[in-house]
């Protein structure tokens, strides 16, 4: 100990590396949606395909295009359909999802806290893993249901990073059609339109906050933009999607 007395700095220093919750190696980026990388007018990155809802009848427009870099385009005409790419992630190593997203306006009259109104020019949707076991008979009959009516790919765990209306950024709101998803305002009616904006989450402790539990592992990420409950038009350009490490800086 009396090494430590004669240096606070070195104690300070391995107090901080063994310290939990935070990582101080060199990051370790992994890029889930590295739209940069693909061919404009091209096919889009390894892994991504059409998220398609049964229950709508126009789906919504998905492109490479060019802008400062190739990002996806969006376009909804009173449609509704998105992108996603399943993957398996442990957000206890990797829990910070950064992305950037542009949209060309806002949806006036939107309220994504209800049905008949809950369109967005862009969200960003984060699914979790969850053990079907632990739903009792009627939430695993409402489920298969749910499936069957909305999409085959439809997880019991999900949060949806969304473009809002009115409602305040940081807002926690459930998805009005089933309980297992959870909306997280990024940004509203507030936020500049036609300009490039880079996000940062932490999914970890979002899904905490929104859901009252730790998350045992991401499954899965989708981008959408809809707009088939009020029947509006929106657009909307997508950037890289990459999770990190929990850092000092972050």
């Amino acid at each position: 100990m009396q090494f430590y007395r004669k240096s606070p700095a070195i104690l300070v220093a391995l107090m901080l590396l063994l310290w939990p919750g935070f990582v101080y190696a060199d990051t370790v980026d992994l890029p889930v949606g590295a739209f940069s990388g693909s061919t404009v007018g091209k096919d889009f990155p390894a892994g991504w395909g059409p998220w398609i809802l049964k229950n709508v009848k126009h789906q919504s427009v998905y492109s490479i295009v060019q802008d400062d870099s190739p990002v996806v385009m969006a376009k909804a005409d009173g449609s509704a359909s998105g992108l996603m790419r399943d993957i398996e992630i442990d957000p206890h190593k990797l829990p910070i999802i950064t992305w950037r997203w542009k949209v060309a306006h806002g949806i006036e009259g939107s309220d994504i806290a209800r049905k008949e109104s809950n369109d967005s020019p862009a969200r960003v949707y984060v699914a979790f893993a969850y053990d079907i076991n632990r739903l009792g008979l009627l939430e695993r009959l409402k489920y298969g249901a749910a499936k069957h009516i909305y999409s085959s790919s439809l997880p019991l765990r999900a949060i949806s990073y969304t473009w809002a209306n009115e409602t305040p950024k940081d807002s926690i709101v459930p998805m009005p059609y089933t309980a297992w998803f959870s909306q997280i305002v990024v940004e509203n009616a507030g936020s500049p339109t036609n300009q490039w904006i880079t996000e940062k989450r932490d999914v970890y402790e979002d899904y905490r906050k929104a859901f009252g539990e730790a998350p045992t592992g991401v499954t899965g990420v989708a981008i959408m933009t809809n707009t088939d409950n009020m029947g509006g038009h929106a657009t909307a350009w997508y950037g890289d999607i990459v999770f990190k490490e929990k850092t000092l800086s972050n």
